[in-house]
């Protein structure tokens, strides 16, 4: 009984948080064991950073204030130096390459798990602490690295969901810095109107054409009443960008497209050309057609330091919203080329690109139709104990059950048989090992299918029948256990 006198913790998580159970730990382990599958298939090699870097260290969230703790976890260590947890995996990236560069071969390949944190405003689906997966190759100016990181990232959504349902979308940050120039915003006098632009072009998925066309004129009101401040431009250059978001490859003429919308004399129809076709036609002639990897100019990730094309992986099934209305999942990851943040360390820009997964994201999704992996695994196989006094007896039976690759575990508690079973239950056991001093004495044991008991209790109304009919439930001799089980389980696993 718990001592009323003594005071007692109160088990909280920090908000933004979550503990996970071993089904989830299971399933999200099997969805990324298939991921590093595609990653090694295309010849990346593993490499892992630590959870805390200098903070100096982390590029467009340096502080600028005494305490940098804006958008990261902070602390100062015993020097007065800042240190912060991880925001992402790609920084710590690029502060290893550069410290390995020399030793490093070039290009170079690599891909890490591991997780991150965020220090932002928690909220549904929105946690400060999460894991990413990402694969990227530092060193490779080419086009040709650019669409091996799109064809690899079809390549997982290909392994976990299957075709026809997710795509590749491309951008190209040169190909927006063209627009912005065609339209009249170039130049750095107006380098806060263009970052007005390309945060509405973002928004287009969640706002719609209406809402972005807003934010690209005089401002949106939202549903609570709050005014955002749109880029005053003309109506003439609104329905220029809207134009221009709504083409894709695929569908029709791209560049001839492009030309109807800003003109001939452009400067960004070669832009595009350089970068769409090239990236475009390594991804067509290697079998990845616009149902996989698609063109599409809305895509706008990492204002802070994308520096050439923009990947986003995007789920096209539909799932149930809160209201139980059908939605597109929607990104489930993404990345692109940043060629300056490696040179950061070195003085002088180092071509990179990369592509990042959420591993939450993704096993939410796997999970809303129903393919999250193998997240109802067995736990061991619980060898009960009915006889205290033959304690050495029982441990043999594990241990010869562990020796032949079986998990298996002697129940340690010191309950009686009935909370055995529902321990077993709760652990869910495939079979439990039944022995009492009889048993032990004519060196036959009860072994208790527990994956068939459970169907066949379903049937039975009857306590004194279940009892009677113990289901799932067979005698074997002890020297053919392990055998016998092992038979069991290779049953069980085929259905």
């Amino acid at each position: 009984m718990p001592d009323p006198k003594r005071p007692k913790l109160e088990p909280r998580l920090p908000r933004g948080f979550a503990d996970r159970g071993p089904a989830d730990i299971r399933a999200v382990d099997a969805m990324m064991q298939k991921i590093k599958a595609v990653y090694e298939r295309y010849g990346f090699e593993p490499v892992e950073t630590p959870f805390i870097e200098y903070t100096e260290a982390l590029g467009k969230f340096l502080p600028d204030q005494d305490r940098p703790n804006e958008g990261v976890f902070s602390f100062q260590d015993e020097d007065e130096a800042w240190l912060s947890l991880r925001y992402d995996l790609t920084a710590p990236l690029a502060r290893y390459v550069a410290a390995n560069y020399d030793a490093l071969p070039k290009p170079y390949r690599s891909y890490r798990a591991g997780w991150v944190f965020r220090n932002e405003k928690p909220g549904p689906g929105r946690f400060r602490q999460f894991m990413q997966f990402d694969a990227d190759t530092v060193g490779a100016s080419s086009p040709a690295a650019d669409a091996e990181i799109c064809m690899m990232a079809a390549d997982v959504m290909e392994e976990l969901f299957g075709r026809g349902n997710y795509v590749i979308k491309v951008n190209s940050r040169k190909v927006l810095d063209g627009v912005m120039e065609a339209i009249g915003l170039g130049g750095e006098e107006n380098a806060g109107r263009r970052l007005t632009v390309l945060r509405a072009i973002d928004k287009l998925d969640r706002l719609g054409v209406r809402g972005v066309s807003q934010l690209l004129g005089e401002g949106r009101k939202d549903e609570s009443g709050d005014f955002a401040k749109g880029a005053g431009l003309n109506a003439a250059a609104s329905e220029q960008i809207l134009k221009f978001l709504t083409i894709r490859s695929g569908e029709g003429n791209l560049y001839a497209d492009i030309r109807a919308i800003f003109g001939d004399s452009s400067a960004l129809n070669a832009i595009a050309s350089d970068e769409y076709a090239e990236l475009g036609n390594f991804c067509e002639i290697a079998g990845y057609k616009s149902d996989r990897i698609l063109i599409d100019p809305s895509v706008v990730r990492g204002l802070e330091y994308y520096t050439g094309p923009v990947f986003e992986a995007q789920l096209t099934f539909s799932v149930p919203n809160e209201k139980g209305e059908p939605v597109v999942f929607g990104s489930v990851g993404g990345g692109g080329r940043y060629d300056g943040l490696v040179g950061r360390f070195r003085g002088e820009d180092v071509p990179a690109t990369g592509f990042s997964v959420g591993v939450s994201r993704l096993a939410s999704a796997l999970k809303a139709i129903g393919k999250l992996g193998d997240e109802g695994a067995h736990g061991p196989v619980v060898v009960t104990v009915m006889d205290k006094s033959r304690l050495a007896d029982y441990q043999k039976i594990v241990a010869d059950l562990r020796n032949a690759g079986v998990a298996a575990e002697m129940y340690l508690g010191s309950s009686g048989m009935k909370a055995q079973l529902k321990y077993a239950d709760r652990r869910n056991s495939p079979a439990a090992i039944i022995a009492g001093s009889q048993e032990f004495d004519a060196g036959k044991l009860q072994v208790k299918d527990l994956v068939a008991g459970k169907a066949g209790a379903a049937g039975i109304a009857d306590n004194a029948a279940w009892r009677e009919a113990r289901p799932g439930q067979f005698e074997v001799a002890k020297d053919e256990l392990v055998a016998k089980v092992k038979e069991l389980l290779a049953k069980q696993r085929a259905g």
